[in-house]
């Protein structure tokens, strides 16, 4: 989700404001993936082991404002059937932030419509590494199958990763999963990305041919 920091700026607003309308923008792309028949899960890449390193005033902002999502957007969730869950490693966060986490994921965890997951404090390199230590330390044998059954995430492969503000790299996202995924980039700030652009890259998904290696 690339770009809130260059809508503000292009605003002449603090970075602070493009944050907040990020938040705004992921509540309407999850609820129309609620409503859309074809998607199941909606994996945001919300805050990474590397964004540690930007400013201390930005990272305490966003610690703030994920907590203020999570509570404010409970009621999106139950009205759209969402389910709440994440990847990444949470044990650096607040106790308060773990607490709102865990009691969203509790509120939610019967809803079926579409599981909405938030990648925080999360790096592809750091899940394989964590992975295998937790294989290692119950002595199981690393494998393709065991290892998946390790990973953070509940799938072992995605179908298409879209990234936004024009940046083509993964940026330590979901690196075992994308093995043979599609990928879509655009040029659009994540502040002004819509369901509607969504929409046109999943048609764009559903009339390309997926080999899998095949000839």
């Amino acid at each position: 989700m690339d770009g809130n920091g260059r809508w503000a700026k292009a605003k002449g607003k603090p970075r602070v404001k493009g944050h907040e309308k990020g938040a705004e923008v992921v509540r309407d792309i999850t609820t129309f993936c609620s409503n859309h028949d074809e998607i199941e899960t909606l994996t945001l890449y919300a805050f990474s082991t590397e964004n540690w390193k930007r400013p201390k005033l930005e990272v305490d902002f966003l610690m703030k404002l994920l907590n203020r999502y999570l509570k404010n957007e409970l009621k999106t969730y139950q009205a759209n059937n969402v389910k709440f869950e994440t990847i990444g490693n949470l044990e650096p966060f607040s106790k308060k932030l773990k607490d709102t986490i865990i009691k969203t994921k509790e509120a939610t965890k019967n809803n079926s419509k579409l599981t909405q997951i938030l990648a925080l404090n999360y790096g592809a390199q750091d899940e394989i590494i964590r992975a295998i230590n937790n294989l290692c330390k119950d002595k199981k044998v690393v494998t393709k199958e065991s290892l998946e059954k390790a990973l953070d995430t509940p799938y072992n492969s995605i179908d298409l990763l879209i990234r936004t503000s024009g940046e083509k790299r993964l940026s330590n996202f979901l690196l075992w999963q994308v093995a043979y995924a599609e990928f879509a980039f655009t040029k659009t700030l994540w502040p002004d990305f819509t369901p509607q652009e969504l929409e046109k890259i999943i048609q764009d998904y559903k009339n390309r041919e997926r080999k899998f290696g095949a000839v």
